[in-house]
């Protein structure tokens, strides 16, 4: 029996193990002052500490270790690596120490960031089913994920288990994506090759079930496999923009749910709930934060009157022409944040729009590459924006839209695309413009 599981050790020295590929710190903490060699003694006990999403038990249960076993240094230390693989911890460290009993060992965690999961085809069952079957798989899962480790092809594993339950054997797949609206990342399980496809979609109002828009572009849905990542798309960018230029400002799109057209059928119809709202008139915008641009300029910009449909579509097309013409005068930095007040009782809406303009922005070096000497002089020539002047961003998209093509009539010259690149120096207000034709 190696000196370090001998009863005699009580309190060892500290060991940092270096991990390749892993972004994270597996270390076992202080034990014995003699080295552990290669044997074995019962483990008398063994905790998991540190966590707040998963308690002692469960981690355990994820290790493989029972009380009794025979275990050396160096199983704990693949313990201590597998639950580093995971995913779900940003640090593991553990200590070991015996005693008469045997080796008592301790696993100090640290829990990573997670991100949403979202069961994107999965027609058999609701999401919270799911979620039951992945925990009494014994996966370390609490409803949420890590944007990546082994963890993943376990919840995966356990999904498809539950499809074979129930007759349905699919293997599931996980991709790390973002929302509909892309404002945040998610981890999408996916049935590969569910032959599930959609036969129709009911929607839970009027609106979306006259729209002549809507009902044309439903073509892109119906006939095509279940998805309900693809569905959530479809509302955002064909459903959504129809109900705010209605005035539906505050309409609520899903979640959806899907239903079988017959019992053992691989078609589905989903079922889109829409909360509309209140449809609101247009009263007012106030600005604050403008000093480069009156109140008055960015008044004529406004193109609501006052009882107009308040336009969800005409309104974020006025804030768009309030930073078009920001950039227009250097101002690139400039933000705006448009705060809505709304009258429920008059059913009016006036916005507070503050502004915080930034620095001015003049231009400072025009870099060019991937062009003949030809090819550059024309560029140059035809670039507009001299060195020190307001740097004027429609300008600028203007060149890269129609300017190049008329600089290079002519030449048997010929690109696939052009890289851009605004590299600003705020302090000195001052703008390179970087081209890289390829």
């Amino acid at each position: 029996m190696s000196s370090a599981l001998h009863p005699s050790a009580r309190v060892a020295a500290f060991r940092v193990l270096a991990c390749a590929g892993l972004l994270l710190c597996v270390s076992a903490l202080p034990l014995s002052a003699q080295q552990a060699g290669a044997g074995t003694d019962r483990l008398a006990s063994i905790e998991a500490t540190g966590s707040s999403k998963f308690n002692s038990d469960q981690i355990v249960a994820a290790t493989g270790l029972h009380v009794g076993a025979q275990v050396s240094r160096d199983d704990l230390q693949k313990v201590a690596d597998q639950l580093a693989q995971l995913g779900v911890f940003s640090n593991v460290q553990y200590r070991f120490a015996t005693t008469d009993a045997g080796v008592k060992a301790e696993y100090h965690l640290t829990d990573a960031a997670t991100v949403p999961v979202f069961y994107d085809n999965f027609p058999w069952f609701k999401d919270d089913e799911i979620t039951a079957a992945i925990k009494s798989s014994g996966v370390l899962f609490d409803g949420s994920a890590p944007e990546h480790g082994m963890v993943l092809d376990a919840i995966s594993d356990a999904i498809a288990k539950l499809l074979v339950s129930h007759g349905v054997n699919l293997s599931v797949s996980h991709t790390l994506t973002t929302t509909a609206l892309g404002d945040s990342h998610i981890q999408l399980f996916h049935a590969e090759d569910s032959g599930i496809t959609v036969a129709g979609v009911e929607f839970g109002h009027g609106l979306a079930q006259t729209d002549h828009g809507i009902q044309m572009r439903l073509a892109d849905i119906i006939g095509a496999p279940y998805s309900r990542s693809v569905f959530e798309l479809f509302e955002i960018e064909q459903v959504r923009p129809v109900y705010l230029s209605h005035a539906f400002l505050n309409a609520k799109l899903g979640p959806s749910s899907v239903r079988f057209t017959a019992p053992g059928s691989s078609k589905v119809v989903i079922i889109a709930p829409i909360d509309a709202g209140l449809a609101y008139a247009w009263n007012a915008a106030t600005w604050t934060g403008n000093s480069a641009v009156t109140s008055a300029e960015l008044e004529k910009l406004v193109t609501l009157k006052t009882n107009d449909p308040a336009d969800g579509i005409k309104i974020e097309a006025v804030w768009q022409s309030v930073r078009d013409l920001y950039a227009q005068r250097g101002y690139l930095d400039a933000t705006l944040d448009a705060v809505p007040h709304i009258e429920e009782f008059s059913r009016r809406v006036s916005f507070s729009a503050s502004i915080v303009e930034g620095p001015q922005y003049h231009m400072g070096q025009l870099v060019l590459s991937g062009l003949s000497i030809e090819g550059e002089r024309r560029i140059r020539a035809a670039w507009s924006i001299h060195p020190g002047e307001v740097f004027n961003e429609g300008v600028y998209n203007e060149f890269l839209e129609n300017g190049v093509k008329a600089a290079f009539s002519g030449l048997p010259f010929h690109y696939d695309k052009i890289g851009r690149f605004l590299q600003k120096d705020p302090k000195a207000g001052i703008v390179d413009v970087m081209l890289d034709f390829q």
